[in-house]
């Protein structure tokens, strides 16, 4: 079980000032509850979304009490990418709830290996529903099924632990063997210059006023 400590902090707070130091801003709402400002550990923080990413349940322990929360944003920095505010989504863990799931490729798959055709990735998550505490933190893809040009895995063919039910429809397509395209060289014909300039001499003459 993944849990984070949290303080409460004024809402009105400077944020550039407490982002200099070790605690990282964040709100958490759901459940008809209201969004209350909070802060967390930086590092412990990092920590947890790098294992529980944003389909695992975590513990959030609050000064009211603990809460069962998601991840449900989180904003980064857009030159070192480190998280600066995060969002915490409250769940019920008797409740089940539908979450997007990220998909995992693993496997070789002999039409790429043996240079017949390309790997296609159409989906990358999937939708499903189940109770907090079953939430995967992602899904396999087997890919050695793909053996053949248009080989397809669909997302039938995605296993799912006990407890977790599709919600994504089964018949869609989550990864595909296409053929391979050859790229044509491209030659550079040279540019015969004295063909452009009798276009533009002509191109003169026809602007050229008519002389009476």
């Amino acid at each position: 079980m993944f849990k984070l400590i949290a303080k409460n902090r004024d809402a009105n707070e400077n944020l550039a000032e407490m982002r200099k130091g070790t605690e990282l801003p964040a709100v958490f709402y759901g459940l008809g509850k209201d969004t209350i400002s909070i802060s967390v550990s930086k590092v412990e923080f990092k920590k947890v979304w790098q294992k529980a990413g944003e389909s695992s349940t975590v513990v959030l322990s609050t000064p009211s009490g603990d809460v069962d929360v998601l991840i449900h944003e989180v904003q980064t920095h857009p030159i070192t990418d480190e998280p600066i505010h995060v969002d915490f989504l409250v769940v019920d863990k008797n409740k089940k709830i539908k979450v997007s799931i990220p998909l995992v490729f693993e496997g070789v798959s002999p039409a790429v290996k043996g240079g017949s055709g390309t790997l296609v990735k159409v989906l990358h998550e999937v939708e499903v529903e189940a109770l907090p505490k079953d939430l995967p933190h992602d899904l396999v893809v087997d890919i050695s099924k793909l053996a053949e040009l248009h080989s397809q895995v669909l997302v039938s063919d995605i296993s799912l632990p006990s407890g977790v039910t599709m919600v994504t429809k089964n018949n869609e397509v989550v990864a595909s063997i296409a053929e391979q395209k050859e790229e044509k060289e491209t030659t550079n014909e040279p540019i015969d210059l004295s063909k452009i300039e009798v276009e533009k001499k002509g191109k003169k003459e026809e602007e050229a006023p008519a002389t009476e």
